[in-house]
């Protein structure tokens, strides 16, 4: 299937030019004209997509060419952008910068070049005038395959410094689509790992989110910008769909066994999962953690549960004291566990009720802070004491791409199944004895990593499951025989 939807690329030279303040308010912008806008961020960003769902009434997705593989870039694409008018996708980092020592890999030219989508530069030309002609004509000849239809100006100081900034661009023969003052109101605070989540600023994040909106209207060329999203040309890519895509991975043949990786003392493999009854035609209930601590997740991963014959119900451990009724699975993605600790450990009913489920035998997945939410303790607050291991901040940063190899058995995934993560984090978690790692890691060293203990597979990484499908399916079928 070919697919004409109009869609353009914020990117920019660098990071902390301005590239989520102007595609964020692009997005509300173009949907207070009343389009119907698809919201994606390149990478692995859980937090900007939130901003982009409020900006645009629809999902925010994330396109990642390192986890995903670039051939699912398009099929992703479309997927989100069904039935849209148009499409902003907003980079990641610096327009070439990409995985470390991968290339192009992973980087917005590389997802612009997938899309056909021509590229919106944004530059912070707080600092310069007449230099920002040769910034430009740079980014604009290094890849002839990347195409830059505009720029947008930020941080502009004085409608003498965008005199300026214009006369010098005339020459590099890329239009200026934009030109934008400083704005306070647009700002959004950050802390430790990145801007504050939407779920958690609440009426404040609507508000900068309008601010956005109204920078953007004022400031830019939406008709301009409109006509260089209009002449993307066809995408020749069939729309990603859960359903078929598990069919597919059925079909798939069965791992090849797992690398050795040194599992450390302490941790001697698990035994597999006990088999049970199978549930009814309406599937078994999957329960997957929300709300402001837990903000990090793929809209892909609930829609292959969902496919898979799941019923997923989502609830917020900062203020449900039980587990939705029925429930036969845990899902616990990322966010920010550490900030809610004191409210997450005040709630003895669910920490009780978590560690009951998994001590049944139930499937249980956890990522990053679904991971610290299942140690014994988080900086000595009491956490649901599923794993005997101990968590708690750090000052080093762990931040990369890896590639991973399930040592074991899992409810998520067979022995030598490959997928790519990605870290993130400040925390340190040290293992006690009775589990087993969940993944051999290659990075920056060759490592194991994670738990897997009985029915809970927990784990630093945060994965794609579009990339391996089959672990959707797995885990379902998992829960069905709990």
């Amino acid at each position: 299937m070919v697919r004409s939807v109009p869609r353009l690329v914020v990117a920019a030279p660098a990071s902390g030019s301005g590239k989520t303040t102007v595609a964020t308010g692009l997005m509300a912008a173009l949907a207070g004209r009343g389009l119907a806008v698809s919201p994606h961020k390149v990478g692995p960003d859980y937090i900007d997509p939130g901003y982009h769902t409020l900006a645009a009434g629809r999902t925010g997705r994330n396109l990642d060419a390192y986890l995903c593989g670039p051939e699912l870039i398009g099929p992703l694409f479309a997927h989100g952008a069904r039935g849209c008018d148009v499409a902003v996708v907003e980079g990641v980092m610096g327009l070439y910068d990409g995985a470390a020592g991968e290339g192009e890999s992973a980087s917005t030219a590389q997802v612009a070049k997938l899309l056909g989508a021509p590229v919106v530069l944004v530059v912070d030309a707080s600092a310069q005038s007449r230099s920002v002609a040769a910034l430009v004509h740079g980014f604009a000849t290094w890849d002839p395959a990347v195409r830059i239809g505009g720029v947008i100006l930020n941080k502009v100081a004085s409608d003498r410094h965008e005199a300026l900034l214009r006369e010098a661009l005339e020459s590099v023969g890329v239009p200026v689509l934009g030109v934008l003052r400083r704005e306070a109101a647009v700002s959004t605070p950050s802390r430790h790992l990145g801007l504050v989540p939407v779920a958690e600023r609440d009426v404040a994040a609507v508000a900068a989110v309008a601010a956005m909106g109204a920078m953007v209207a004022g400031g830019c060329d939406l008709e301009g910008l409109l006509r260089l999203a209009r002449g993307a040309g066809p995408l020749p890519a069939a729309a990603w769909d859960p359903a078929e895509a598990l069919a597919a991975s059925a079909a798939e043949p069965p791992p090849a066994p797992a690398a050795v990786f040194p599992t450390g003392p302490g941790r001697p493999r698990p035994a597999r999962p006990r088999p049970g009854v199978p549930h009814g035609p309406a599937g078994p209930r999957i329960a997957v953690a929300g709300g402001a601590a837990f903000t990090f997740s793929y809209a892909e991963h609930t829609e292959l549960l969902t496919a898979a014959g799941a019923d997923v119900v989502p609830f917020d451990p900062l203020r449900d004291e039980r587990l939705p009724e029925g429930t036969r699975g845990l899902v616990v993605g990322g966010g920010f566990p550490e900030v809610y600790a004191e409210e997450l450990s005040a709630n003895e009913p669910l920490r009780g009720a978590v560690a009951a489920l998994a001590a049944s035998g139930a499937p249980v997945a956890a990522e990053c802070a679904g991971l610290l939410y299942l140690c014994r303790d988080l900086d000595g607050l009491p956490m649901c004491g599923v794993l005997d291991a101990g968590a708690r901040m750090s000052e080093r940063l762990t931040l990369g791409y890896r590639d991973a190899v399930a040592v074991g058995d899992s409810v998520l995934a067979g022995a030598g199944t490959r997928m790519r993560g990605h870290e993130f984090h400040r925390t340190v978690v040290e293992p006690g004895a009775g589990t087993a790692p969940a993944w051999g890691v290659r990075g920056p060293e060759r490592r194991v990593e994670g738990f897997v203990q009985h029915g809970v597979h927990a784990s630093y990484l945060h994965t794609h499951w579009a990339s391996r499908p089959g672990v959707a399916r797995r885990f379902v079928e998992r829960c069905k025989a709990s």
